[in-house]
């Protein structure tokens, strides 16, 4: 599977701007992956806290599957910014992202189940816990060597993420995994538009 071409997008909230020059300036810092992941933690945590208003069109749900609309796609496909839509009983694939990522809840409830990342192909994956993330909370989603989970709405409202990835996430081809044979397969999380 080939990567497509980044499509630049430039945040259009004041919020999600300052958010994209800060990590920006992290990115070009060459901190280490654990370092960076903590900074853009902090960094979209205090966004969060400060009260992030969102377009409409971006918060709404698709009703047949989750949606991931680009609020800022870096032009050299270093980073992008998310927001991740799941309608209430809709979630995603067990799966791997192939770079870091860190997430922060807008609103709802997002449950996630991590697994351990599989170091041989074909083998049952192993759980290793899950947590509920409430409007306001952050956590370090991934890192290149720890990155398999399932994501769900948790509660009975669609919940809205803010992901912020070291590469164009909605361009990456990515692993998903069945959890009960540890068959891997790829694919793309397309941005919605």
């Amino acid at each position: 599977m080939t990567q497509q071409q980044t499509v630049p997008v430039e945040a259009d909230v004041p919020a999600v701007a300052r958010l994209a020059d800060a990590v920006q300036r992290l990115v070009a810092s060459g901190l280490d992956e654990r370092s960076l992941t903590r900074a853009v933690r902090d960094e979209l945590a205090a966004v969060l806290a400060a009260g992030l208003a969102l377009p409409a069109a971006k918060t709404q749900p698709d009703p047949d599957r989750y949606v991931m609309y680009p609020l800022h796609v870096a032009a050299d496909g270093s980073f992008s910014i998310a927001s991740a839509v799941w309608d209430v009983g809709q979630g995603t694939p067990v799966h791997g992202h192939e770079t870091w990522g860190v997430v922060g809840i807008h609103s709802g409830i997002e449950v996630e189940t991590r697994y351990e990342k599989p170091t041989t192909p074909g083998v049952p994956l192993v759980e290793a816990g899950t947590d509920d993330w409430s409007a306001g909370q952050v956590t370090v989603c991934c890192t290149t060597d720890d990155d398999v989970h399932q994501v769900r709405c948790g509660g009975d409202a669609p919940v809205v993420g803010i992901h912020v990835y070291g590469a164009d996430i909605g361009t990456l081809p990515r692993r998903s995994y069945d959890p009960g044979s540890g068959a891997q397969s790829w694919f793309v999380s397309a941005w919605a538009r």
